[in-house]
């Protein structure tokens, strides 16, 4: 075996964990991590084992979807006991950290009136002292802000929570990533590596470049007992050699959802890396990581959600990653993790973060931050971007899950970036309540009413149709719409023509086809290839007639 070379196989996952929870963003900020163990999984594993009947029931309901119910095959009532102890003993610290911010966030309630806040500095909580800063807002109302980069160097983050499991798959059906967690398996291994560990980046590299098991097996630290379920994870079949495109102008490939890979002979940009890895059968036709570059010169990342960041994709993907582009924050609030600070710990160390209207320009192509609003529940969140990316005089917009909540923005950028020529916009117009993602970083409960009308909605088709006749593409594609098999364990949607969004979207494609703009509504996979020769003809022939 230690002579012959071996391929992971296309169809396993490194799926990364936090105490056995799925592992996203908000579980690598110590903040958010603290709040969401109280606030998520400790809840969640409560009712599941008081009434593990109730969540049976649940999940086979369509309209529970995305709830805060367990779903498992059998009762697991004895495992999720144990887990829970086991993460009352290891985060204990954690557990503290979250009461303190309720207790912290009552304090200023009660006392800060208006009056200079340095006296309150006694009243911090003890474990918080150091780590916060209160403050006022212009109108007088108390909060406070975390020293972010501090907390990542206490013990409030600790690496021991990190894990990946590894397992083979054939189908896209897994439970709710963010409701059921991933219990002990036959065929699943465990491997307590942390995501910045070395052993991840070797065992992606062997999907395309083979290698020895032996070696693997040690760097990621394999008992000898678990030695035979690891050597299933291998072949000897090589995967299909990537074919770079070397045409003249641009090749465009939707992956699914919000992933839209955007190539030139020079370059490689990959929007929101959500791929269906696994090279299993399916109903849909899909790209999958063999159609990836061997180099990807940027990643860009829109915001802070799970299903636009996605670990699962990414750090198999981390070894070929030059760049990754975030969006900026220094809020240093609890709802507003520092995406830059996340990435660095999760391993990836070439990490740039740029601000609205901001520019990161390199040969022949220019990529510039764009404001985005909605889809966040009217919390102060400023890690989210849209993405203008000129590729010489050609352009696109990836408008993402913006929400035109205030038309006349969109007037303003476009009279600093102009018309574009294709858009990308997201119309999952409904979405869930604020708290459903956001509800356990709160401190009190919100009232169902206020909770329903602050959505993590999209644009509809009045407000999708405000950002066409704005920026007057000729191209306008409708996408992350969570549609596609391979995501409904992290978005849970079920569309019919019936749904909203359908209904919606299907509207703004019509009534583009009627203005002469090529529309579609993505889904799957989709390839275009731009000939910008062409594209400069017509521009030189429109000045021309201009000019007569």
């Amino acid at each position: 075996m230690k002579s012959t070379i071996w391929y992971t196989k296309p169809n396993l996952v490194i799926e990364p964990l936090f105490d056995r929870w799925y592992a996203w963003s908000h579980l690598v900020s110590p903040a958010t991590a603290a709040m969401n163990v109280v606030g998520r999984h400790l809840k969640i594993m409560n009712s599941y084992i008081q009434s593990p009947q109730i969540h049976a029931a649940a999940v086979q309901n369509p309209k529970m979807l995305g709830g805060p119910f367990m779903d498992y095959k059998r009762p697991r009532v004895e495992d999720i006991k144990k887990l829970k102890v086991a993460t009352t003993e290891k985060q204990a610290n954690l557990i503290q950290f979250a009461e303190a911010i309720k207790e912290l966030d009552e304090m200023l309630k009660k006392h800060a009136k208006g009056y200079a806040l340095e006296t309150l500095y006694e009243k911090v909580p003890d474990i918080l002292k150091g780590y916060v800063e209160l403050i006022y807002d212009l109108n007088n109302n108390p909060s406070f802000r975390f020293f972010e980069s501090l907390l990542y160097n206490s013990e409030f983050y600790n690496k021991n929570s990190q894990s990946i499991a590894l397992w083979i798959t054939d189908n896209d059906e897994r439970p709710f990533c963010l409701s059921t967690a991933r219990l002990d398996e036959p065929n699943v291994l465990h491997l307590d590596v942390p995501f910045d560990h070395p052993g991840i980046d070797a065992l992606s590299r062997m999907k395309r470049e083979g290698g020895s098991i032996d070696d693997i097996a040690a760097l990621l630290g394999v008992k000898e007992e678990d030695r035979a379920l690891f050597d299933t994870f291998f072949t000897q079949e090589s995967q299909p050699t990537y074919k770079k495109y070397n045409g003249p102008n641009a090749r465009m490939r939707y992956f699914g959802h919000a992933c839209i890979l955007v190539e030139t002979r020079d370059i490689s940009i990959l929007v929101d890396p959500l791929i269906s890895y696994y090279g299993y059968q399916s109903s849909v036709n899909h790209f999958s990581d063999i159609d990836l570059p061997d180099e990807i010169d940027y990643v860009l990342i829109t915001h802070n959600h799970q299903d636009h960041i996605l670990f699962e994709t990414l750090l198999p993907l981390r070894h070929k990653v030059k760049n990754i582009i975030v969006p900026r924050t220094t809020t240093g609030a609890l709802q507003d993790p520092n995406l830059r600070m996340v990435f660095n710990h999760a391993g990836f160390k070439n990490v740039k973060e740029i601000d609205e209207m901001e520019e990161i320009s390199f040969e022949n192509c220019v990529i510039k931050g764009i404001p985005f609003t909605g889809e966040h529940s009217d919390l102060n969140i400023q890690t989210k971007t849209c993405f203008h990316v000129s590729v010489g005089d050609f352009t696109f917009l990836f408008a993402a899950d913006s929400r035109i909540v205030e038309g006349k923005l969109y007037e303003h950028v476009h009279r600093v970036i102009g018309d574009v020529d294709v858009i990308f916009l997201g119309m999952e117009c409904d979405g869930a309540p604020l708290t459903w993602l956001y509800g356990p970083l709160l401190t009190e409960d919100l009232a169902r009413d206020k909770d329903q009308s602050r959505r993590l909605s999209g644009s509809n088709f009045e407000k999708g149709m405000h950002l066409i006749n704005v920026f007057n593409p000729k191209e306008a594609y409708v996408y992350a719409m969570g549609q596609e098999p391979w995501l409904e364990f992290i978005s849970t949607v079920r569309y019919t023509e019936e749904s909203n969004p359908i209904i919606q979207s299907n509207l703004l494609v019509e009534e583009c086809h009627k203005r002469g703009i090529i529309a579609e509504r993505l889904y799957g996979e989709k390839e275009i290839l731009y000939n910008f020769e062409e594209r400069s003809e017509a521009k030189e022939a429109a000045l021309a007639d201009s000019n007569q």
